[in-house]
C-alpha cells in the first residue's frame, strides 16, 4: 500500500500524463505544489522524481491505471481524496485549456476515488479560477 504523498503524486502524475504529454508547466506546478502545500509538509521532496517514475511504470502495466486508482482511494481518507482531486485539476488548469484526454481522467478519478458530483464542481470552478490570465 502506497502511503497519502505518494497517493496525491500519482493523481499529479496521472492527470499531467492524461494526454501524453507533460507539458513544462504542469511539471512546475506538480513541484510547486510538493514544496508549497502543508500536505506535503513532512515528504521528503527529494523523493518526488522517484515517485513520480513508480506511477509511470505502474501505469505501463497491465490494468495499471486501474491499480493506480485502488491504490489513491486505499491510501486517502474521504477529504484527502478531495485533495488529490484538487491537485489533479490544478495540474490540468495549469496550462489553461483542459483535453479531452484530461478531462476524461478527472471523471474517471472522481468516480473512481469516490470524490462527490457537488464538490467535484467546486474543485474544477476553483482551479479554473485560479489559472485564469484575463
Amino acid at each position: 500500500m502506497i502511503d497519502k504523498h505518494t497517493a496525491l503524486i500519482y493523481a499529479m502524475v496521472m492527470a499531467s500524463a492524461a494526454d501524453r504529454n507533460m507539458t513544462d508547466a504542469e511539471l512546475q506546478e506538480i513541484g510547486d505544489i510538493v514544496r508549497n502545500l502543508p500536505a506535503f509538509r513532512d515528504f521528503e521532496t527529494n523523493r518526488l522524481s522517484e515517485v513520480a517514475s513508480q506511477c509511470a511504470d505502474l501505469l505501463g502495466a497491465e490494468d495499471g491505471l486501474d491499480q493506480a486508482f485502488e491504490q489513491i482511494r486505499a491510501a486517502l481518507s474521504g477529504r484527502m481524496r478531495e485533495t488529490a482531486y484538487a491537485l489533479a485539476c490544478d495540474v490540468v488548469a495549469v496550462d489553461g485549456q483542459a483535453s479531452q484526454e484530461e478531462l476524461r481522467l478527472l471523471e474517471m478519478m472522481r468516480h473512481r476515488i469516490g470524490v462527490g458530483r457537488l464538490p467535484a464542481a467546486a474543485i474544477e470552478r476553483g482551479a479554473a479560477a485560479r489559472n485564469r490570465t484575463e
